[in-house]
């Protein structure tokens, strides 16, 4: 059953944007709500179909656009932006492997300056991947129909309802139909119209949550993000969770949202936050890449923003070095805790020589030398190396460097070990 007679909404449009800086709109002819039948499987192989009535009965929502779309990547484009559009306003969680959305597509071709060809409709696509495919497979068989007619002129495809093979990447008839009548509309009398107030409609648009272009936006504007940082974020936060009724699962599971807190985290009370490009940084390039080595998501991860910023404030503050912090991060991923950052930290004994001169900033009473004592020790281990450099060869250093941050176990600064070193050859001859 349909309620495309009376639809919801009508006359709608959505702006794309592609990645080569193309932006065009899609327009939305109308919005219904429809009740599922049933789900039918079809297995080329055996030429059967399977029928699961377990969804008969269930409410949808059809989305009907018009024709707009010129390529397979404007159509992977939209569902991507029609997709992270549900998944804002709580929808939909959008998943298309199951079965929360779903795409039909028509697919026609003709002649520059001609009028649309004959379409043929492929249905139920469940991934953007599948339905660039079918596409793309659509528009080289319709082509081939056409350039092998004897008169290119007269030449026509025939009009049917096509299915997708997923393993052969290829389309195959299902049913041919002629127009639009083929449906067998029907009016329900049992089926009312849905009719929503002005007042409630006001009411949904005040209270909406941020759009996916309001939060690229604001991404760009307030932190000065680049496009890809912003595209890696929003590409994440498409895969959180949404409950019923739109309720979406606590800001973890949002990777926006834990990049906001993170950045408005550091010292509320002075109005200072974190530099968003560090936060970004550690988000997108060490801890997603830490999860994906685990074969895991944004979802799965269970450090607090406490903690994670905690750890950004160390490196940051050259507390501990960015090599621990990469460390420290892969023990927490690894090692659950509701233990403070810096208390771990300690634990594993990464704090930096810098900070470890004073057993108060460690909370412990192992008290570690100096970084001062730790490079002269290295460099009365080494005098040919010393000598070397107080002959001019500068490249000698860089072992007397190594010496000191195997002894240190990487938590000195190389930075400043090396500039103390070079001081301390100096004044010594």
């Amino acid at each position: 059953m349909t309620l495309s007679i009376a639809p919801i909404a009508v006359g709608g449009k959505l702006n794309i944007s592609l990645p080569d800086a193309t932006c065009f709109d899609v327009r939305i002819k109308q919005l219904q709500l429809e009740q599922d039948t049933a789900k039918s499987t079809f297995h080329p192989r055996t030429q059967t179909s399977h029928l699961d009535l377990n969804r008969s009965g269930t409410g949808l929502m059809e989305i009907v656009s018009e024709p707009d779309l010129r390529s397979p990547e404007e159509a992977g484009a939209y569902v991507r932006a029609l997709q992270a559009v549900l998944r804002a306003v709580g929808a939909s969680d959008g998943n298309m492997e199951q079965g929360s959305l779903r795409c039909d597509i028509n697919v026609s071709v003709n002649r520059v300056g001609r009028p649309p060809g004959t379409r043929c409709e492929i249905k139920n696509l469940n991934s953007v991947k599948f339905m660039m495919a079918a596409i793309t497979h659509e528009i080289h068989r319709q082509r081939a129909i056409l350039e092998s007619a004897p008169d290119i002129d007269m030449a026509t495809v025939p009009q049917e309802t096509r299915g997708f093979d997923e393993h052969r990447f290829e389309t195959y008839k299902l049913r041919s139909k002629e127009d639009a009548p083929d449906y067998r509309y029907m009016p329900d009398p049992n089926l009312g119209e849905l009719v929503l107030s002005k007042e409630r409609v006001q009411a949904i648009r005040d209270t909406l949550p941020e759009l996916p272009w309001e939060t690229r936006q604001r991404l760009e504007t307030d932190f000065g993000l680049s496009e890809r940082d912003v595209e890696v974020l929003l590409r994440v936060d498409s895969g959180r969770e949404v409950q019923y009724d739109g309720e979406i699962s606590g800001s973890s599971s949002s990777a926006v949202a834990y990049f906001d807190r993170l950045c408005v985290g550091y010292n509320s009370k002075e109005g200072i936050r974190r530099s968003p490009k560090a936060v970004v940084n550690w988000m997108t390039h060490e801890l997603l890449g830490q999860l994906a080595s685990r074969k895991e998501s944004f979802k799965d991860n269970h450090i607090s923003v406490e903690q994670m910023g905690e750890l950004i404030d160390m490196v940051q503050e050259k507390t501990i070095t960015g090599t621990s912090g990469k460390l420290l991060l892969r023990y927490m991923l690894a090692n659950p805790s509701q233990a403070p950052t810096r208390q771990i930290a300690t634990e594993l004994q990464l704090i930096s020589f810098q900070a470890s001169s004073d057993p108060a900033s460690c909370g412990t009473s192992l008290f570690l030398p100096d970084l001062h004592t730790v490079c002269a020790d290295a460099i009365a281990a080494l005098p040919e190396e010393v000598a070397s450099v107080r002959k001019g060869r500068k490249n000698v250093l860089n072992k007397i460097v190594g010496r000191v941050m195997k002894d240190t176990r990487g938590r000195a600064d190389a930075p400043a070990v090396k500039a103390l070193l070079e001081k301390m050859i100096v004044e010594e001859q």
